[in-house]
């Protein structure tokens, strides 16, 4: 691997999410301890309470398999008590500073359970969504973080129309996630192109595109459409995360690149498929950065 790309992974590969109910988790011995085994250099934190919140601890934990922390996904609702979400971004902050992180992977929550369903906003509730994250900008530049807005399946900043409009509004950087924006009906590959300084984080996933077509829809579900395969190793969909990958790199990105395959595990599912699927989408990695 290129000495110029950094490869992290997230916890989410590995089935374990903030949403109740989501499916089984893995404990986190094995999930880092797997990573590792991959050769990743790097994690996101995972969702509140999987690892520990304690600096202390969790700078022992991620030691004892020679990880560091990118820092982490932090889903808060902005267009509403505002206090509340700055409350959870200082503390967020504070802790991803203290253990090396140096991003803050900010998403417009809804405040409903999981990602199947969202209210409309209405222009006030859009203008405080705007500023609550502008204020949440400046909590983490005080403990030397980066935010990043993070248009994600579910939530206030899914669409195009609502990912360039966040554009428009803010000047936060953007975590380009291939799968979620591919899911919310925009090319990730042209936001790129069109938007290269504004992207400061990279999610890579690869989905299908048949399914997304029916959750874009709402014909299907986004939690039932992750049980179903939506996503798939890198060059398994319908993401092309070469070109992507070239395009940023062309631009002078230089951030790190998480492999965060959204992954549902069943009470049947094998323990060992997160581990292969991740080392499938390793390989596709390095192949695509020996082509640059």
């Amino acid at each position: 691997m290129s000495a110029t790309i950094r490869v992290a992974a997230a916890p989410i590969s590995w089935g374990v999410c903030e949403v109740p109910g989501w499916g089984r988790m893995l404990d986190a011995p094995t999930v880092l301890g797997e990573m590792a085994e991959l050769g990743v250099q790097a994690t996101e934190l995972g969702p509140p309470g999987y690892l520990p919140r304690d600096p202390a601890q969790l700078r022992e934990l991620l030691g004892r398999y020679d990880l560091a922390l990118v820092g982490g996904f932090l889903a808060v609702v902005l267009h509403t008590e505002q206090e509340k979400a700055l409350a959870e971004a200082e503390e967020s902050a504070a802790l991803f500073a203290a253990c090396g992180g140096d991003v803050l992977v900010l998403a417009a929550a809804t405040g409903l359970d999981g990602y199947d369903a969202r209210p409309q906003l209405t222009d006030a509730e859009w203008a405080t969504l705007v500023e609550t994250a502008g204020k949440i900008r400046d909590i983490a530049r005080g403990h030397g973080l980066r935010t990043v807005l993070h248009p994600h399946v579910g939530t206030h900043v899914e669409r195009q129309a609502e990912v360039e409009r966040f554009l428009g509004d803010s000047d936060l950087g953007l975590c380009l996630d291939t799968g979620h924006l591919m899911i919310g009906g925009t090319d990730p590959v042209e936001l790129a192109k069109r938007f290269p300084e504004r992207v400061e984080h990279v999610h890579l996933k690869d989905v299908r595109e048949d399914l997304a077509a029916e959750v874009r829809a709402g014909s299907l579900g986004y939690t039932e459409a992750v049980g179903r395969g939506l996503y798939v190793p890198l060059g398994e969909g319908d993401v092309d995360v070469a070109s992507m990958v070239r395009s940023v790199q062309a631009a002078g990105y230089d951030g790190w690149y998480v492999l965060e395959q959204d992954t549902a595990l069943g009470a049947a599912s094998p323990d060992d498929v997160p581990r292969r699927d991740t080392g499938r989408s390793l390989a596709e990695l390095a192949k695509i950065v020996q082509s640059l």
